[in-house]
């Protein structure tokens, strides 16, 4: 692929000249920056249907609560539009927050409802209000005919979906699979706080999915299949782990968290195992879809 380079824009007026004339169909991934290849994953599949590839770079204030890491979140601008320019993005609105948000903090916001109130919404009140809020918000501003978004924020993921389902988007909701460094740790912008002696704990948390998916191979049932990850967990601080069905309604109950009422087994077998530990002082999450026998 040949390298570009990206027209930047910061402000909505930028945003609206551009898309004014953007080539069809425009496909938006949106990041909050420090991007990685996981980043770059999503951009080089984007770039497959797009006629015009747009990112977005936004660290947002709505979706980090009291004492998480806004402040010191990675702001690293140059290197992300480096990046942008190897995976052929042709767009990057990166707004202040005085552009996204000018009249201040939204008094309306998007709420995710039940499923935001589970899982990452138990451990971090509000975060899936903000993450919809702004959400919307740059889908309402850039418009395009698809949106991709990792697997790896699988819940985020699914909220995302149900509420381009039930508002009615004219969006297409693209999930594209974890991108894994090569001992299976999954790619995020929040692995450059670990130290080494933390990163190689860290490996924990895809050691623990693999034992449930090898269990569910295996035959074990959903119980069984936490039983068999939480093992490897051991050497963190453990915040949950889940076995789910793919619209993530708990198999069993899970561990370190409540959840709504256990539901049967998918026909298919298809569920999906999540984990949220902390190694240090860095929370990391992770999720595998495994397959179980019935």
């Amino acid at each position: 692929m040949n390298i570009r380079t990206p027209r930047l824009l910061r402000t909505r007026e930028e945003l609206a000249a551009a898309r004014a004339t953007a080539a069809d169909p425009v496909a938006v991934v949106m990041t909050m920056g420090a991007l990685h290849d996981g980043h770059a994953a999503l951009l080089r599949a984007a770039r497959e249907r797009a006629g015009t590839l747009l990112a977005t770079i936004f660290v947002n204030p709505l979706q980090f609560g009291a004492g998480e890491d806004f402040d010191r979140y990675p702001r690293t601008l140059e290197a992300d539009l480096a990046v942008c320019a190897q995976t052929g993005v042709d767009l990057v609105f990166a707004p202040t927050t005085a552009q996204m948000y000018p009249n201040g903090e939204p008094a309306v916001r998007v709420n995710p409802g039940p499923l935001g109130e589970v899982l990452e919404g138990a451990s971090r009140p509000g975060h899936f209000a903000g993450v919809l809020t702004v959400v919307l918000k740059l889908l309402q501003l850039t418009r395009p005919a698809m949106a991709y978004f990792g697997e790896k924020d699988y819940q985020q993921l699914t909220l995302i979906r149900a509420m381009v389902r039930d508002l009615d988007l004219p969006v297409e909701v693209v999930g594209v699979p974890t991108v894994r460094e090569s001992d299976g740790l999954a790619q995020s912008s929040r692995n450059r706080y670990l130290s080494p002696e933390e990163r190689q704990a860290a490996v924990a948390l895809p050691t623990a999915l693999q034992a449930g998916a090898a269990a569910a191979a295996a035959g074990a049932d959903p119980a069984g299949v936490l039983a068999a990850a939480v093992g490897p967990l051991a050497g963190v601080q453990l915040d949950y782990l889940a076995l789910t069905d793919p619209d993530l309604r708990p198999l069993a109950p899970p561990i370190g968290t409540t959840a709504g009422q256990v539901v049967p087994l998918p026909p298919d077998g298809r569920a999906r195992l999540l984990v949220a530990a902390r190694v240090g002082t860095t929370r990391l999450i992770d999720n595998l879809e495994i397959q179980l026998v019935r």
